[in-house]
């Protein structure tokens, strides 16, 4: 049976999880790829929206506006052990509220992409199932809040370790992963990939 978007962001969290009880203290507050959080900062991201209804989302909304909003949430977890940020997410594999809109489309995308924001960082790499690799793939050009499209405008990509590729124009190759990652605007990704497009890639990621 073809699994679904929200079953693979399931998944997805289960295996974070489950990686994230193997870090030391030390780890937890080691920076991460994205910009100004540590390890601990993305697990609180990622958390951050799952107790949300409505009217907690416009509070969080208007207290940050949409830009700041995720720093407000991370801010309201700042309180928070390691451990009881990976117990909260033990407790909420099942994405609910905000995450678990599109059929758990966003859960997926944001729990994939970040939890390679940690592993990279951290030097621990591991092989992203297919399936779900080519699943999160397909959805990122689409997606405006990703901002993917504008980054891979004229070129085409093609992974070359699952079945997957997109666009036209000077190309760009390399693992699935790294190319996920670059779409989704790290510039750790691009030592991973090759082609005629790496640098256009590389211009728009680093400027």
């Amino acid at each position: 049976m073809t699994a679904t978007l929200m079953s693979m962001a399931r998944d997805e969290r289960a295996e974070l999880a489950e990686f994230l009880a193997t870090l030391t203290p030390q780890q937890w507050d080691e920076p991460s790829l994205c910009s100004g959080w540590t390890v601990k900062d993305v697990v609180a991201h990622m958390v951050s929206y799952e107790e949300l209804g409505t009217l907690g989302l416009l509070r969080r909304f208007a207290k940050g506006w949409i830009v700041r909003a995720n720093q407000v949430g991370v801010d309201e977890f700042a309180g928070l052990s390691g451990q009881q940020l990976l117990d909260f997410l033990r407790a909420h594999l099942q994405p609910r509220g905000l995450t678990a809109g599109f059929g758990g489309m966003i859960a997926l995308v944001d729990g994939t992409i970040h939890h390679q924001d940690i592993r990279r960082a951290l030097g621990r790499p591991r092989r992203v199932p297919a399936d779900r690799l080519v699943r999160v793939l397909g959805l990122l050009p689409g997606n405006p809040r990703i901002g993917a499209g504008r980054r891979i405008r004229g070129l085409r990509l093609r992974a070359t370790d699952v079945d997957w590729e997109h666009g036209r124009g000077p190309g760009v190759t390399g693992p699935g992963e790294a190319l996920l990652m670059a779409m989704a605007g790290r510039p750790a990704a691009l030592a991973d990939l090759d082609g005629p497009g790496l640098d256009t890639l590389a211009a728009r990621l680093t400027r």
